[in-house]
């Protein structure tokens, strides 16, 4: 009598012992002390029940925070991303455990190894590992790349939401700009955050407030990166417009986004925002908004200050022209230009006097949008009398120089 094959052990879990997948481990093993490592994304999930329904994949790749090296796996769902990192001996040993058991596919990419690991219906496992060979000038374009590797990942849901990427995870074509810009956004914050103590993991929650945070396509991309690193967050988009404060909370929930929220409010709305929170943005707030947005952040002892701003008119009617410069600001273009510099060099000033190592710089490129100027503050260790007293003196002087009689920050930070 021939036995009859159950289907239930066609499904039974890899031995341990399994050749393929044994290899398959070691090679990663050798990956991560050789730092080749670059990504794993594990697929195939066996079927299961519950909250593991809806799961497509987990990514992992390697990721340097401030206590250390460790791996960050990514489980993509069908409508959120859950992220977990785990110390490299960790990570592996998870790894390990799931390879045939939880997931039927392994794809691995190293810096000069490529790695698929396949197990059938009866439970083998099938490796193919194929070295990845390149001249110097492939090994330099591929330097290259890396360096250009944007610090957001296009296939995120919320980039769907948002409008910025198709579901497939492509870039729409009419929001190439806008996906250079927030890209370069986060670049910058995140190198910013680096030199603050803020991105080391604390019982508090890391608190960020973007002000004017409009359709909040930094807010949501930022709230990424941030979570990507491990962190606990209360991150809030403030925004005045109800619809969109309407719209991106929906998104926020459809996704289950923990430590996000937009809220209806303005910079001068104390009942949207926190008393003390370590972040502060403000892109685009018109004239005076700005300063107050740096002055809630000053006021709030904000680790980092970013403001992008617009609408430079408080100073314009009050500037003096000393001298041969009379020549040079007759020109109407001149004039506002000239307004929109001594405006935030003066902020920049005030600024330093109040404890921010701070910069004044140019983001994006003019063919993106004609506001790309940032300032860029970031709170020193320790308060230095000297340098305040030499900031207060340097803006007196400027003031006095252009007939400045009354600028919103300088103000603000004196009542």
């Amino acid at each position: 009598m021939i036995a009859r094959r159950d289907n239930a052990a066609v499904n039974e879990p890899t031995p341990a012992d399994d050749p393929a997948r044994e290899r398959f481990i070691e090679l990663l093993r050798q990956q991560q002390r050789q730092g080749g490592w670059l990504k794993l994304v594990l697929s195939g999930l066996r079927p299961a029940a519950g909250a593991e329904a809806d799961l497509q994949r987990v990514t992992v790749r390697p990721v340097q925070l401030r206590g250390g090296p460790v791996l960050s796996f990514v489980s993509r769902h069908a409508t959120k991303d859950l992220t977990h990192n785990h110390a490299p001996d960790e990570g592996l040993a998870l790894i390990a455990s799931w390879l045939g058991r939880r997931f039927r596919h392994a794809h691995f990419s190293g810096s000069d190894t490529e790695a698929e690991l396949r197990f059938g219906k009866r439970g083998s496992g099938h490796l193919s590992v194929k070295p990845i060979t390149a001249t110097a000038a492939d090994a330099l374009a591929l330097a290259h790349d890396r360096a250009k590797q944007r610090p957001l990942e296009a296939d995120s849901p919320y980039l769907a939401a948002l409008g910025l990427t198709t579901p497939e995870g492509q870039p729409v074509p009419a929001m190439a700009r806008k996906w250079k810009q927030i890209n370069r956004f986060v670049e910058i914050v995140s190198q910013a955050l680096a030199r603050t103590p803020l991105l080391q993991p604390g019982a508090e929650p890391l608190r960020v407030l973007d002000f004017g945070a409009g359709r909040a396509y930094l807010t949501f991309a930022l709230h990424d990166w941030l979570r990507r690193q491990g962190l606990t967050l209360d991150v809030r988009g403030i925004e005045q417009r109800a619809d969109l404060v309407a719209e991106g909370n929906r998104i926020v929930q459809g996704l289950g986004l923990q430590g996000l929220a937009m809220v209806q409010g303005d910079v001068g709305d104390v009942a949207a925002a926190p008393e003390r929170f370590d972040v502060m943005i403000a892109l685009h707030a018109c004239d005076t908004a700005t300063d107050a947005a740096i002055h809630r952040g000053i006021r709030a002892g904000a680790q980092l200050i970013v403001c992008s701003p617009c609408c430079h008119k408080q100073l314009r009617p009050q500037l003096l022209s000393p001298g041969p410069l009379r020549s040079v600001f007759q020109h109407g273009i001149h004039a506002e230009q000239q307004a929109e510099m001594l405006t935030d060099t003066l902020r920049a000033l005030l600024l330093q006097a109040n404890g921010y190592d701070t910069q004044v710089f140019e983001f994006v490129a003019l063919e993106h949008t004609r506001k790309n100027k940032m300032i860029l503050a970031v709170k020193k260790a320790a308060e230095a009398p000297a340098e305040r007293a030499a900031a207060l003196a340097e803006a007196d002087e400027l003031q006095r120089y252009f007939g400045i009689r009354e600028q919103a920050l300088r103000r603000l930070l004196e009542v």
